[in-house]
């Protein structure tokens, strides 16, 4: 039996299947959190030039953007998932390298809204695709994510999946559905390696990718069921020719969707652990930036390749610059949206200490990626103290979750500027109760 059909197997058991009170809330943790991403994305330039290109399908349709216009579900799709992943505040399932959220559930919520299904068949879609998506990550590993944008590959059955799962597809459908998702997927890690406005419509395309896949299975559409583990398949061209023989082992029983990374910082998620290991020293020892000689950070080699801007000169190089987020935690005690403000951005204190900044990868730390993301941070003051501190795990990894308070209020430091505190107090209280919903919002 194949990958696809192991998936598409386990989709039609799913569908026959209740789902426990945990894995429901789970889901709507992952639903506010995408919310949360895709308010601050809505007005990047990105989205703004996406949403002027496609005006044809836009004020049509029954699925809706996140500033309210309706729209075709395919473009809804496409400019939704890339709103949700361009402010870099999206969700993430670490051991597939992956930002699963984006793309999954743009593309569910899309065609839940084009179908008019209820809220938990909205739900359910979204962790059957979560469940089929990350698993192809993980088995893809390392090798995949040093070339290529797993958001954007992955991501494409992510959506695949849970609109099949939405659609209600039938075995052979579903099976074919993540078979044409396959020869969709793209994404390159080259594309962020400059500054560009590329990365988030890597998102954007795989949820549209994934949707229009699920759409044409429905109609009778085949693919090639042995695309991800046959001899030419993803596995060989975009991997080392990984193992799939596992891949629906734990199905039904181990639900990643309980065990996402939620961010608590804005900007590159690899930068995350040496963030929390700067503002715990700068927390435990009360320090000023004026009172630091130098900043050595050590920590895995994804972080220095993706976040690699040693001198950025705008929002976007700064996200993804180690040295601005660890400087800024330093300065000023957060790495939020005012992070990349101009007058942050040129801020002299940070820049300052970015120049008193050395950062390196650590070999055991690098080998626990990407199980682990850690990062250990020494300081020397000017008056001679070295201080040490080795951050194991993210804030918002499972080990150190945000609560649901916690998650609720980045949700509405996020929301309330773009719809104000009244419609994103409401739309809180509206996630919250989807699985008793018969629509959606």
């Amino acid at each position: 039996m194949h990958a696809t059909e192991v998936f598409a197997r386990y989709a039609t058991e799913f569908q026959r299947q209740p789902l426990s009170g945990d894995v429901i809330h789970h889901a709507k943790r992952a639903v506010i959190d995408w919310y949360a991403s895709l308010f601050p994305g809505l007005n990047t330039p990105p989205v703004a030039i996406l949403e002027k290109t496609l005006a044809d399908d836009l004020d049509r349709g029954r699925s809706l953007l996140g500033n309210g216009r309706t729209s075709t579900a395919r473009t809804a799709a496409l400019i939704n998932g890339a709103a949700a992943h361009a402010a870099e505040v999206d969700d993430s399932f670490r051991d597939a390298m992956y930002h699963p959220g984006a793309a999954t559930i743009a593309a569910a919520l899309a065609a839940g809204q084009d179908l008019g299904v209820a809220g938990l068949d909205f739900l359910r879609g979204v962790v059957l695709g979560y469940e089929v998506s990350t698993r192809i990550g993980v088995v893809m590993g390392r090798p995949h994510y040093k070339f290529w944008h797993s958001t954007g590959t992955v991501g494409s059955f992510g959506a695949a999946a849970a609109v099949g799962g939405v659609m209600r597809l039938d075995g052979t459908a579903f099976a074919h559905a993540l078979s044409t998702a396959a020869t969709f997927a793209a994404g390159l890690q080259q594309a962020f390696r400059m500054d560009s406005m590329s990365k988030p419509l890597h998102a954007g395309r795989a949820a549209e990718a994934g949707l229009l896949a699920a759409q044409l299975a429905s109609q009778g559409l085949t693919g090639s069921l042995d695309v991800l583990d046959g001899e030419v398949g993803l596995g060989q061209a975009m991997s080392n020719g990984p193992d799939w023989s596992t891949i629906g082992v734990t199905l039904g029983q181990d639900f990643h969707i309980t065990r996402l990374t939620f961010k608590n910082h804005i900007g590159c998620g690899h930068t995350f652990a040496a963030i929390d290991g700067a503002l715990e020293l700068r927390e435990r020892h009360n320090l000023r930036a004026d009172e630091i000689k130098s900043v050595r950070v050590a920590t895995y080699r994804p972080a220095l390749d993706i976040a690699c801007y040693t001198r950025p000169t705008t929002a976007n190089e700064a996200r993804f610059s180690l040295t601005y987020v660890v400087a800024t935690a330093l300065s000023h005690g957060s790495v939020r949206l005012a992070a990349y403000e101009p007058d942050r951005l040129d801020d002299v204190r940070t820049r300052a200490l970015m120049e008193r900044m050395t950062v390196e990868v650590d070999p055991a730390l690098d080998a626990a990626f990407p199980g682990q993301r850690s990062a250990r941070i020494e300081i020397e003051t000017v008056d001679g103290r070295r201080l040490t501190h080795l951050q194991p795990n993210r804030k918002g990894d499972p080990e150190l979750a945000l609560t649901d308070a916690e998650l609720e209020g980045k949700f509405l430091e996020l929301a309330e500027p773009v719809i104000g505190a009244t419609k994103a107090r409401a739309l809180l209280e509206k996630i919250w109760a989807l699985d008793s919903r018969n629509d959606l919002f």
